[in-house]
């Protein structure tokens, strides 16, 4: 095992810091997210810096080979693009005459997905691993402590991380998507034999309504979008936010980044009728997963957003042989259209004991209440109860 006394801890970095073959070979094929190149897009499109309230400060663990391992981590002062919803904590800060910002977040982000946030060297001993994790947890609560940081929020860790920020204290909390898996069916068809017979024909005459409505479906693998195919999906993204009277998180940069560096880890559908695109959704992708992230459109088409963002996405994991579809946060309509429940998780660090207390005592009885809700959730699934 190496010697703890060889091994920096640095934090406070900005990913143009980062050596990138370095950062993504930690990375691996865990996550598109987690490459460099798109936390590199999103600070230098300016869709996260301090303006925003991502100060981007990632931590490096180095050895004389190189980084041994990294983690995202942000200084924020606001809960925006998080999707791990703690309003009520800093309303009850606030209550109490306490500043809850700024705090410091481990995460992507605006991008809600599920993956490795401590990224480590595969050849690492278990030794060394629970060593880079008290090395870490060292360096973050330090400088949460020289910031004035009233916590650190690990969001969307996987599970045997989340047991590690655990073993150091840190506060686990429960919160559920829907994502749906291949059981290794051949087809859309054969996927829809699982369904009781009523839901399988209620969900095929969603799909006909929207092909009886004359909508065409141009699907661009990543090196074939256009910068025009980029401009026009733009356009419906925006759209979406500012019906919502909000502004939109990502900026016309950042897609022109993406598409230049990350070409083979997208796929875009753009929808087509009389001639013309009205809606587009973009997904990411790798070998195993495809991943549900944005969409637009320029008017509001019933059905469209289902057929686009989830039928579609479906299709394609099963013409490629991916076995996951993550098609983003919340949304109960997944489950009718055979998107099953799973666990997603955070971890929270709280520097005032009190506070920490009460946090602790809400995230065990909301995460009762999450169980219930599953158990509900797996109910309400379209699946056949004989399981064939």
């Amino acid at each position: 095992m190496r010697d703890r006394a060889v091994i920096e801890v640095v934090s406070g970095r900005h990913m143009v810091d980062v050596d990138a073959r370095q950062w993504d070979a930690l990375a691996g094929e865990t996550s598109p997210f987690l490459k460099h190149a798109f936390l590199l897009a999103l600070e230098e499109s300016g869709a996260v810096t301090a303006t925003t309230g991502w100060q981007p400060h990632h931590v490096l663990v180095r050895d004389a080979q190189g980084l041994l391992a990294a983690m995202p981590l942000y200084l924020k002062n606001h809960s925006w693009g998080e999707y791990v919803f703690d309003w009520g904590w800093a309303d009850a800060y606030r209550r109490y005459g306490r500043p809850y910002y700024p705090k410091l977040v481990s995460a992507i982000p605006y991008t809600p997905s599920p993956s490795p946030r401590l990224l480590m060297r595969d050849e690492l001993t278990a030794a060394q691993r629970d060593d880079i994790f008290q090395r870490v947890y060292e360096a973050v609560t330090a400088q949460a402590e020289r910031q004035g940081a009233s916590s650190w929020h690990v969001l969307f860790p996987q599970t045997d991380e989340s047991a590690h920020w655990e073993q150091h204290g840190l506060i686990r909390r429960e919160a559920n998507q829907f994502h749906w898996r291949n059981q290794g069916y051949q087809d859309f068809d054969d996927f829809l034999a699982r369904f009781s017979s009523r839901k399988r024909k209620n969900l095929r005459r969603e799909r006909e309504e929207v092909a009886r409505a004359g909508f065409n479906f141009v699907h661009l693998e990543g090196p074939q979008i256009s910068a025009r195919d980029w401009d026009i999906f733009y356009q419906f993204y925006q759209n979406t936010y500012h019906v919502r009277g909000q502004e939109a998180y990502l900026n016309r940069d950042f897609y022109a980044r993406i598409g230049a560096t990350m070409a083979d880890d997208l796929f875009l559908i753009m929808v087509e009728k009389d001639g013309s695109y009205v809606a587009g959704a973009l997904f990411f992708k790798n070998s195993h997963t495809l991943y549900g992230r944005y969409w637009g459109s320029q008017a509001d088409y019933y059905n469209l957003h289902f057929e686009t963002c989830y039928y579609q996405g479906i299709d394609y994991c099963l013409r490629h042989g991916l076995q996951r579809f993550d098609a983003g946060a919340q949304g109960e309509h997944k489950l009718r259209r055979g998107f099953e429940p799973v666990v997603t998780l955070s971890c929270h660090w709280v520097a005032d004991p009190a506070f920490r207390h009460a946090i602790e005592n809400f995230c065990v009885e909301e995460a009762q209440h999450m169980a219930l809700y599953r158990e509900h959730a797996v109910g309400s699934l379209p699946f056949r109860r004989d399981g064939k």
